[in-house]
């Protein structure tokens, strides 16, 4: 016989592939008063680049710079006059007209675990360990999970994060997630990291065996359980257990909310537009994500080596084993760093801009960090978290231009130097909020949104 806290954990569990409802979907109750002021965007697609992209070998080709430190690639004409781009991206150079490249991103770490919080919170965090940084709930949220904060709930989740966060050998990234501001606002994870303990694998499908008609049966019965159940105990993790369970139950019974997640309702040739690969996919599900609904979508970069282990390939230093040990700039020219960024990136561009969603949703790629000007013994560019580039498209932002720039061998900014916050602030305000804006952290102290100022130059 089911004790009543058997009858609570057992039912609270209706399949979904192992999602237990509680953890599905954060509600977003609290709600933003601002103005959209110079940014028109409702939603934000953020492309981030783990590793660390060469922007000597992409947007910010330095074709004059010395052997050794001149990129192994060729620089092209784009459709911007004076905005080049390097020939493995002639897709991408399609649409830089609707592209903002800003090159004098800056900051003063070359560590991987510090970069990544740095540049999804906006705070550095000097107690995080290296490599075993984990995930806590002292955390700075991540901005995904600031919108969430200022979002109401709706079918869908404010945020969401494709196809996996940020992690590696059982470890997920400190600022991949809602840190002080609690579960309710986590990212939606379809899969978990790499390798890692944490339930993070959501499905929208119902189980064969639950109709939609038994699930909403079950969800007056767990109703009446609960309710005895929070006479007892009344805390504000009762109360988070709810509205998880609120919004999943409406997700998982409104067939709009899953079919956003469908991918077979595309026709096959925007499929193969963007790639049939992860992230072709991941691209194309962001933009079915944002057009439902969904405010903020993450697409982390990453690839699974033969081995069964993540690698975050835009770290180009070449060398690495599990990638066959080739140079980094064959790594640049394989199947998961340029050709399919090139075709994904420039897919979802012109699918934005043909729907007429550009001007409503921004876009920005960015990695941690940059690379190193000097190319090292295995073809590659090490670390450098003293310059880098970020793009921006969509969203209030004016294309065709460029933003700030590096010096001749694109080593360090020679004018407006952008930090991370500056870009989180940016971000912040094409989306209508205030860096001023406040969050409360665990003990209720308010938090600003972030340090940085809003780059206005770039809209318009």
């Amino acid at each position: 016989m089911l004790n009543r806290r058997d009858a609570m954990v057992r039912l609270g569990q209706v399949g979904l592939a192992g999602l237990t409802l509680p953890r599905l979907l954060q509600g977003q109750y609290a709600s933003a008063a601002t103005s959209k002021s110079n940014g028109t965007a409702d939603a934000c697609i953020y492309l981030f680049l783990w590793g660390g992209p060469p922007q000597q070998d992409m947007w910010d080709m330095k074709p004059d710079a010395p052997q050794g430190i001149r990129s192994l690639f060729q620089a092209i004409r784009s459709v911007t006059p004076g905005l080049d781009i390097c020939d493995q991206m002639p897709l991408f150079a399609r649409h830089t007209d609707k592209v903002a490249v800003i090159r004098s991103l800056t900051h003063p770490s070359n560590v991987h675990e510090a970069s990544v919080y740095h540049v999804l919170t906006g705070k550095q965090n000097p107690q995080l360990v290296v490599p075993r940084n984990a995930r806590k709930r002292s955390d700075f949220p991540n901005f995904g999970s600031v919108i969430s904060y200022f979002q109401e709930p709706g079918l869908l989740p404010a945020s969401v994060t494709l196809p996996r966060p940020i992690g590696h050998d059982g470890v997920t990234y400190s600022g991949t997630h809602a840190g002080f501001l609690g579960p309710r606002y986590d990212p939606l994870e379809l899969k978990p990291a790499n390798k890692s303990a944490e339930h993070a694998s959501h499905s929208t499908d119902l189980p064969a065996e639950l109709s939609e008609t038994r699930l909403l049966a079950r969800q007056g019965l767990l109703k009446q359980l609960e309710t005895q159940d929070h006479l007892l105990q009344s805390d504000k993790g009762g109360r988070d257990l709810d509205e998880f369970r609120s919004q999943a139950l409406r997700m998982i019974s409104s067939p709009a909310a899953r079919r956003a997640f469908d991918l077979e309702k595309e026709p096959p040739r925007i499929r193969d537009r963007y790639g049939r690969n992860e992230y072709g996919e991941s691209f194309l599900l962001a933009r079915r994500l944002v057009e439902a609904g969904v405010k903020v979508v993450s697409v982390i970069w990453m690839y699974i080596m033969p081995d069964g282990k993540v690698a975050n390939v835009w770290d180009n230093h070449g060398g690495t084993a599990g990638l066959g040990g080739v140079t980094g700039y064959v790594m640049l020219k394989e199947k998961y760093c340029l050709p399919p960024l090139d075709r994904a990136f420039s897919a979802l561009l012109e699918d934005l801009s043909d729907r007429g969603m550009l001007e409503r949703t921004l876009v920005c790629a960015v990695g941690e960090f940059g690379r190193t000007p000097k190319i090292n013994a295995t073809q590659g560019r090490d670390h450098w978290g003293a310059c880098g580039s970020a793009i921006l498209a969509g969203g209030g932002i004016r294309g065709g231009q460029v933003y700030g720039s590096s010096d001749r061998i694109g080593a360090y900014p020679k004018d407006n130097p952008v930090s991370p916050e500056d870009l989180l602030a940016t971000i912040h305000h094409a989306m209508g909020l205030s860096p001023d804006q406040e969050i409360p952290d665990r003990e209720g102290k308010p938090n600003r949104l972030c340090d940085g100022r809003a780059i206005r130059e770039l809209f318009g």
